[in-house]
């Protein structure tokens, strides 16, 4: 266990047999940063990483606890992947507990939200039902999320984030 992987910015931890563990570090204050994870409009501008040349055809989010949220990517709605699951704790604005209930190995997603010096420390753990679900998502985790994380910088910066 151990296995690490990022981009200097964005650490990716392999902590256990089915935890897999995020972190980084955001230049904008806390609320704006939860902002962008809970509100549609914002979430669709940088959770599809640029690269899988994937894009987000639809999201939907009733960012409560107990609500539901679907995902949509694909090029068509013929050829598309849709990700769902239901919120089981929203704390706003410093924590986010929700379920992935596409397959039967889906993980348990937990993200905390922690203001320093005006910035966002993120906190992303993955608990996953076996070790073999991990090790199936670990591979393209290694890069995707550096880069979904460095275009929610893109975004921040937009939003007015750091001034």
């Amino acid at each position: 266990m151990g296995d690490k992987a990022g981009d200097g910015r964005t650490a990716v931890e392999r902590r256990s047999e089915r935890e897999l563990v995020v972190t980084r570090i955001f230049d904008g204050a806390v609320r704006l940063v939860f902002d962008a994870w809970t509100r549609p409009e914002l979430f669709k501008l940088w959770w599809a990483p640029k690269s899988s040349g994937v894009p987000m055809l639809s999201c939907e989010m009733d960012v409560r606890t107990g609500g539901g949220y679907r995902i949509a990517f694909g090029r068509d709605a013929a050829n598309s992947m849709t990700f769902f699951g239901k919120y089981l704790e929203v704390s706003p604005p410093s924590r986010l507990v929700w379920t992935n209930d596409e397959g039967a190995e889906g993980a348990i997603t937990t993200v905390t939200f922690e203001e320093q010096d005006g910035r966002t420390r993120l906190v992303l753990q993955e608990l996953y039902p076996s070790e073999e679900a991990l090790d199936e998502s670990f591979v393209g985790m290694e890069g995707g999320y550096p880069e979904q994380f460095g275009q929610l910088d893109d975004l921040l910066i937009t939003l007015g984030a750091g001034r």
